[in-house]
């Protein structure tokens, strides 16, 4: 029975997913970095992959694409042996393919795990300071076990995500709406944009934001209305004009 704290539990779906994610999400990445001993992974190919993937984090101090990825695996695994290398790269090509479905519950598990694990070795050495009565040893070695792994995603970091800004994305616009504005937005509101209406006092700004969400609506989008200055039974009254076209 293999007495050494691993992922085996959870699966190799499970497994194979995390590294997956390790890739694809820079800083789940980086927060994985700081409690994930690669040794976690039950397969060897997993542990083999990861290693690439840290040790390319460490050294140019940057977070790979895929495409840096796939050139380091055709020079980094010649002196793995044949099963192994063909087990990465075979790996590599399926996930190249793959969307994952449970990506919060393989984090939040993951995450939790390797911190525990991290707590563990904390309390076990300071066992060790308490004979020696280092209380103030033990209080740091704790505290920082526990700082471990924190979400540390500010937003786009200039420097880190560096190749991320070259990759190709699909915007998937949202039309608005309105014809002129979506040839002036490229098809509407992309993924991540933010789109503003600016105009004086009773001009129609809330009408526009209703506007914007009934042609979400139409296009079988689940759509969050916040407004901080009408109730929500007018605010429903206003998306059944533009839904109904009865403007009134």
């Amino acid at each position: 029975m293999n007495s050494n704290p691993d992922f085996a539990k959870f699966g190799k779906l499970f497994q194979e997913s995390l590294a997956q994610l390790l890739l694809d999400d820079r800083p789940f990445c980086d927060q994985m970095e700081e409690v994930l001993d690669i040794g976690f992974f039950e397969l060897k190919y997993l542990r083999t992959f990861t290693k690439i993937l840290f040790e390319y984090k460490e050294e140019f101090g940057t977070h790979p694409s895929a495409e840096t990825l796939a050139m380091l695996l055709r020079s980094k695994l010649d002196e793995e042996n044949p099963v192994i290398k063909k087990q990465v790269r075979d790996f590599f090509a399926r996930i190249s393919k793959n969307e994952i479905d449970a990506k919060e519950y393989i984090q939040n598990t993951s995450l939790d795990f390797c911190k525990k694990q991290k707590l563990k070795e904390a309390i076990l050495k300071s066992v060790d300071l308490l004979e020696s009565s280092s209380y103030e040893d033990i209080k740091t070695v704790i505290d920082t076990a526990t700082k471990l792994g924190l979400d540390n995603d500010y937003g786009h970091d200039y420097k880190i995500d560096f190749e991320a800004r070259y990759q190709l994305k699909s915007r998937n616009p949202i039309s608005t709406g309105w014809d002129l504005v979506d040839d002036l937005c490229k098809g509407g509101l992309g993924k991540g944009e933010l789109g503003v209406v600016i105009a004086p006092t009773g001009a129609g700004k809330s009408m526009a934001l209703v506007h914007l969400g009934a042609a979400a609506l139409k296009k079988g989008k689940n759509v969050v209305h916040y407004t901080l200055e009408l109730s929500e039974e007018v605010v429903g009254l206003r998306y059944d004009s533009c839904l109904s076209g009865q403007i009134g």
